[in-house]
């Protein structure tokens, strides 16, 4: 996806806004999970930049010099362990991956809802058709204002099997799918930098161009942390999900482009005491991760 992305047609309905008791009680759920556990971060180091093939890379795969995102990584990990709660963190380009306590699974709140729209439109009675009004009002209030009664329908159609079965097609170890409350499904930072760095390829061709608009064009009340902190001359392909404003979790997760090259960054916290927090904490690596591109 390059370029300027057009958004026409993403506007839902009056009624797609409306918050049901069902969405509710999905919010609740998130800001509380019950009977869900998940790892706590292990380790203080930095999981270095790998080549998939095992000898190294070429200096343009980086785009910027080794050196310039180790210092990068350094800076975020020091910014991270001054911070409340617990801090995830990955960097992905192509072939190669930057972790702090990237393996660590938790729940993954709205962050879900980048893997419920592909899933969505990789069906086998999506995929080959044009879209509905009926699907684009389930989409567009899911993706760009974070709609839970609209992701609660999408779940719903879509199913624990197709998650997973994008989670293989990614390469996804970690994750699983968790209904009804979606909310509690679980991730890791490194899955998500995965699935996020090539998500446009994961979507059929039909429909690639209107998924990847949705998450351009993520509402502005909502556009913070990685979104503060994107370099200019970027396009900016996100989703966040957080405890309903309590600070139990925030997350976001992302791909910059900017012509060929591509960047991933997945965020993830827990605990961060307040919503304000933990968007700051957003803030603060992302700014870290991505300053000087």
């Amino acid at each position: 996806m390059r370029g300027r992305v057009r958004t026409e047609g993403l506007r839902a309905t009056p009624a797609c806004r409306s918050r049901t008791a069902a969405a509710a009680l999905v919010a609740l759920a998130i800001v509380v999970p019950a009977g869900v556990s998940w790892a706590r971060p292990s380790g203080t180091h930095a999981m270095p930049l790998v080549p998939s093939a095992g000898k190294p890379p070429p200096e343009s795969a980086y785009l910027q010099p080794p050196a310039f995102w180790q210092r990068r990584m350094d800076q975020a990990i020091a910014y991270a362990r001054g911070r409340n709660g617990q801090v995830m963190i990955a960097l992905r380009l192509r072939g190669h991956l930057y972790g702090y306590h990237a393996t660590n699974s938790v729940p993954s709140a709205s962050v879900l809802k980048a893997m419920l729209l592909v899933a969505y439109l990789n069906m086998g009675g999506v995929r080959d058709r044009d879209l509905t009004d009926g699907d684009r009002q389930l989409l567009a209030p899911m993706i760009r204002w974070s709609d839970n009664a609209a992701a609660s329908q999408v779940d719903a159609i879509v199913g624990d099997g197709r998650l997973q079965a994008l989670a293989s097609r990614v390469g996804m170890t970690r994750f699983v799918a968790v209904s009804p409350i979606w909310g509690n499904s679980l991730i890791d930072a490194r899955d998500q930098s995965q699935f996020f760095l090539n998500i446009d390829r994961y979507i059929v061709p039909r429909h690639r161009a209107y998924g990847m608009a949705l998450l351009a064009s993520v509402i502005g009340p909502q556009r913070w942390g990685i979104a503060r902190a994107a370099p200019r001359g970027w396009q900016l392909y996100f989703k966040g999900g957080w405890g309903s404003g309590t600070g139990r979790v925030d997350h976001q997760v992302a791909l910059l482009e900017q012509g060929s090259k591509r960047v991933a960054l997945a965020i993830l916290t827990v605990d961060d005491g307040t919503h304000a927090y933990g968007k700051e904490t957003l803030r603060g690596v992302a700014a870290r991760l991505l300053g000087g591109l």
